[in-house]
């Protein structure tokens, strides 16, 4: 006899629950029309419980992203001078790594439909300075000059954030995140790590 319960597909967990409802709001209702009362409601879980989970409406979005990111951030500041063009590239690459179709995913594929155009640019913009400036420190580290840094931090971490917009607009089936990013880090290879 099962001892974990019935059996068949494990229970969502509330995290995973909270996410679906609130995609399902945002392709029915779009994303300014949607609450967070609307989303818990949806889950059947309490408002307390989307707050152990999300800091706020958006982040239901960006939440796995924003693991990836905060890893590669810390694993950038771990480079020091060690920092060159192929061990950045290779902590870009662990950041699409292995991404599965997930609410941020769905909304760029969908964001007219979901009303998130505005909400899109402004989330992408916030996490792209973030991750520049990461790439650029790092490059300074290793003895880049300041403007050759910056420019390698804005074009590597573009690539990061176009590659997932394109994967995610043309099917997540077609292809692979990291295909993607690997073709936009080679559009780029005109912008040598030293120079």
């Amino acid at each position: 006899m099962n001892s974990t319960g019935r059996a068949g597909r494990p229970k969502a967990s509330s995290r995973e629950t909270l996410a679906e409802a609130a995609c399902e709001l945002f392709l029915e209702r779009g994303y300014d029309a949607t609450s967070v009362a609307d989303i818990t409601q949806r889950a059947g879980v309490s408002r307390s419980s989307f707050f152990n989970y999300f800091t706020s409406k958006s982040d239901v979005l960006w939440s796995a992203v924003d693991e990836r990111i905060e890893e590669a951030v810390d694993r950038l500041q771990g480079l020091g001078r060690e920092a060159d063009g192929d061990a950045v590239r290779g902590i870009l690459r662990g950041i699409v790594r292995d991404f599965a179709p997930d609410p941020l995913a769905l909304a760029l594929r969908n964001a007219g439909a979901m009303g998130l155009q505005e909400e899109l640019v402004r989330d992408t913009g916030v996490r792209l300075a973030r991750l520049s400036e990461a790439i650029a420190t790092a490059a300074r580290g290793s003895g880049v000059d300041v403007i050759r840094a910056d420019i390698l931090g804005a074009a590597l971490a573009a690539a990061v954030f176009s590659a997932l917009r394109v994967w995610a607009e043309q099917g997540a089936g077609r292809g692979t995140p990291q295909a993607v990013l690997d073709d936009a880090l080679g559009a780029i290879h005109d912008l040598p790590w030293s120079g």
